[in-house]
């Protein structure tokens, strides 16, 4: 439905100096699927975002929409924003004071190129106000909503013209954690529900992961890595991706045999570890390894298996409804994360297994 090609932005900075925001950027969204951007600030999410919706212009590239570009640099394309029938929230929310709730999700239906009867906005209006729980706050002054409420308005007035495309600039982040939470469980409903195709801009790895169908991780302005969540979390392709998207321990060393299609033997610092490799490195090759801290795994008697390792509590932190311990193999610490019922204190032995298929062998890039 929308597809990005070899898209490149850049503008000057204060001083004059070219700044390249995105550098070519190529991501296809079906129709009907949530993408995100994701990466830390500066990183040339929202700028790519903003080249999509049309408030940028791009130097070269093109962005097809159901077929149709709406910007082609060698063809000299470029559709104006309020041409493109993009839906857009913002960080800000960017409400009307001034206008009560119905008013706000009103306003792009009446001074749109599109021109409805007053009977046709009321019905499109109260439509994605019930869709998004506000059917009872139409006369209600948009000033006196929650948070919450207001980010379900922006939402509202975004969806009631209908967009081929929604565009969501960090929407929640405005909001408490709990909040944010929440409208995390809405906005995916309210995505798949209405099978609106979206591409949403974070910088919360969290987020990422529970709302997408699929995620491009970005870094100084280039996409490090695209894939599902899961893809993204258990199998990084680098380690940028791996030590940004959730917590990682990083093992240096070197490929001393392969063993398997996938699988090969990496002498480390804490001992011969059996890893997961998807790029066919050869022996002898540096690498890294990347291990999740809730895939190391803590007994207090010697486990079965392979990648078993003897091992020291180093600290401990209770956080309910796991332990964070830090674990001391010789001279190198790992983290791990662990049920609360492992009760093993702060200088007592216990064993490590990782999972041969859980420690993921990277380039040291």
């Amino acid at each position: 439905m929308l597809r990005v090609s070899n898209l490149n932005t850049q503008y000057k900075d204060s001083h004059g100096r070219i700044v390249k925001a995105a550098q070519d950027i190529s991501i296809e969204v079906p129709r009907g699927k949530l993408f995100t951007l994701l990466g830390p600030s500066g990183c040339g999410k929202t700028t790519t975002m903003r080249s999509v919706a049309g408030l940028e212009k791009p130097v070269s590239g093109k962005i097809t929409v159901n077929g149709q570009p709406v910007y082609c640099s060698s063809t000299g394309v470029f559709i104006a924003p309020n041409k493109r029938n993009f839906g857009m929230v913002f960080q800000s929310y960017a409400i009307w004071p001034h206008m009560n709730v119905f008013q706000n999700a009103a306003f792009p239906l009446e001074v749109g190129s599109k021109k409805f009867s007053r009977r046709e906005i009321e019905d499109k209006v109260m439509r994605v106000l019930t869709v998004v729980g506000l059917e009872n706050f139409a006369d209600r002054e948009a000033t006196m909503l929650s948070g919450g409420q207001q980010q379900r308005l922006a939402l509202a007035r975004a969806l009631a013209m209908e967009p081929e495309l929604l565009l969501l600039d960090e929407p929640l982040s405005n909001l408490d954690a709990k909040l944010r939470e929440r409208m995390r469980f809405e906005l995916k409903r309210l995505q798949r529900e209405l099978g609106l195709t979206t591409i949403y801009v974070t910088h919360d790895q969290s987020e990422a992961l529970a709302l997408s169908h699929e995620i491009a991780v970005m870094s100084e302005g280039r996409i490090r890595q695209i894939g599902s969540p899961r893809d993204i979390y258990e199998r990084p392709a680098n380690r940028f991706v791996a030590d940004f998207v959730g917590l990682t321990n990083f093992i240096e060393g070197d490929v001393r045999a392969w063993v398997g299609e996938n699988l090969c033997d990496v002498m480390t610092g804490i001992g011969l570890l059996r890893v997961t490799a998807y790029e066919k490195l050869p022996v002898g090759a540096r690498v890294l390894l990347s291990v999740r801290p809730e895939d190391v795994e803590l007994s207090e008697l010697a486990p079965v298996g392979e990648n078993v390792l003897a091992a020291t509590v180093d600290a401990k932190v209770f956080l309910g409804e796991f332990i964070d311990f830090q674990v001391k193999l010789g001279d190198r610490s790992l983290m791990a994360r662990a049920h609360p019922s492992l009760k093993t204190m702060v200088g007592e032995p216990l064993y490590v297994r990782i999972n041969p298929e859980k420690c993921i062998c990277i380039s040291p890039d």
